[in-house]
């Protein structure tokens, strides 16, 4: 009888000891360790398929986050969700020095580092533009700030040729959006956290967001609201290296092969009626007058670009050509923008991703504004022909090794 007694209060015991420990329930979270990819992760917008992608975080508490597996990024490329506008606010930079930085013509040797934000584990896409001035009448050439966006990859392009430091409140006072503890250009939330990945070791940035210095190729995420298990990194594919050699262009010179194309407008290009609201006029009065380059590569050769285009016996085009050099003229009575489609259509060539000039094939793209140089990724028709710029056209293969530079003989 004692035995028994003694046998129960042993079961009785044990059972409490099982209900005291969770009765063997599914075990504790665990903090990141250093995975490339995890289960349920959202894809950024527009990013790279098959890309890997940084996970939310499941609460705020989460532990210190890792890095992600690198993301392949061509310049050009959108990431992200668009949330702001492009270009700057009506409080940013649109000329005038913002925080002791001038705007003026672009350098000639960029780095830069990256920028993501994200709000409750989306990322948004930086906009395009910011701290570019298009151009006016009385700054034909337009201006930059030294350090800008060209495109909603989050790459901030910073002029490295002063030498100079800047910081990442000085890229939101260009901007024109507000930077601290609490407010991260609108967005606010609890947590905001910051981290910066350099040359892959990863810190928390704890100090005043604005005084953040902005070092080349660092990667900047700042986390606004729900934070993230996985902090994302890129791998960045730049256009080509610039040639150390200039082209000298020479007024009625040759860059490239002439002959594929016959000199002048075709039939089917501006006969003297207005194209895409660019007029044809005998004497036409020249208040803005700048000029942009166009070389054309189809499988290793320069094709020389016609000359007069543009011109006929009794007019000339707002745009057009007086050589074989590549240079085209934008010479008008009035500001306006310019784009390489309004240039083809008065040619009366096609112009799409996949045929220039009667060329096809996959086209490659690359804008070089001044040693400012990308990638161009959205539809070509659209590239602005500003002061300065350099457009090159690829064709076929081999890729292009070098992108040109050129000495103009006319000064911009």
């Amino acid at each position: 009888m004692l035995a028994r007694l003694e046998s129960r209060i042993v079961v009785v015991g044990l059972v409490l000891m099982l209900a005291a420990c969770g009765g063997g329930g599914g075990g504790g979270s665990t903090s990141g360790t250093g995975s490339n990819s995890a289960a349920g992760a959202t894809t950024p917008a527009s990013s790279p398929s098959g890309a890997s992608s940084p996970t939310p975080a499941s609460s705020p508490t989460a532990t210190t986050p890792t890095l992600a597996a690198a993301t392949p990024i061509i310049d050009g490329t959108t990431l992200g969700d668009s949330n702001w506008p492009d270009g700057v606010t009506a409080t940013g930079g649109t000329g005038s020095p913002v925080s002791g930085l001038n705007c003026g013509l672009r350098s000639t040797a960029y780095t830069y580092a990256h920028l993501s934000i994200y709000q409750n584990g989306k990322l948004l896409s930086l906009p395009n533009n910011i701290g570019m001035v298009e151009p006016t009448m009385a700054a034909p050439t337009g201006c930059a700030y030294p350090i800008h966006t060209v495109d909603a990859s989050g790459k901030i392009h910073m002029d490295s040729t002063t030498g100079a430091s800047y910081t990442l409140g000085e890229f939101f006072a260009i901007w024109g959006e507000t930077l601290n503890a609490s407010n991260v250009a609108g967005l606010t939330g609890s947590p905001i956290a910051i981290y910066v990945n350099d040359g892959g070791a990863l810190t928390q940035y704890t100090g005043d967001p604005a005084s953040l210095v902005l070092t080349p190729h660092s990667e900047i995420t700042i986390m606004i609201g729900t934070p993230l298990t996985q902090v994302p990194t890129y791998t960045w594919t730049d256009p080509p290296p610039f040639n150390p050699t200039p082209i000298t262009l020479v007024y009625g010179g040759v860059v490239g092969t002439t002959g594929f194309w016959p000199d002048g407008s075709t039939s089917t290009g501006g006969t003297g009626s207005p194209v895409d609201g660019l007029t044809c006029a005998p004497n036409m009065t020249v208040l803005y007058h700048v000029h942009a380059h166009l070389a054309i590569i189809n499988n290793g050769q320069w094709l020389a670009l016609p000359q007069q285009v543009g011109i006929l016996s009794q007019c000339t085009y707002e745009m057009h050509t007086h050589d074989h050099t590549g240079i085209i003229h934008i010479e008008a009575p009035s500001e306006k923008t310019y784009t390489l489609g309004d240039f083809f259509d008065i040619w009366g060539e096609p112009l799409t991703n996949t045929n220039v000039a009667g060329i096809t094939g996959n086209v490659v793209a690359y804008i070089n504004d001044n040693g400012d140089s990308r990638r161009y990724m959205g539809d070509i028709r659209n590239i602005e022909l500003t002061s300065l710029r350099d457009i090159t056209l690829q064709i076929g293969t081999p890729p292009v090794s070098t992108l040109a530079t050129y000495s103009w003989y006319e000064p911009q």
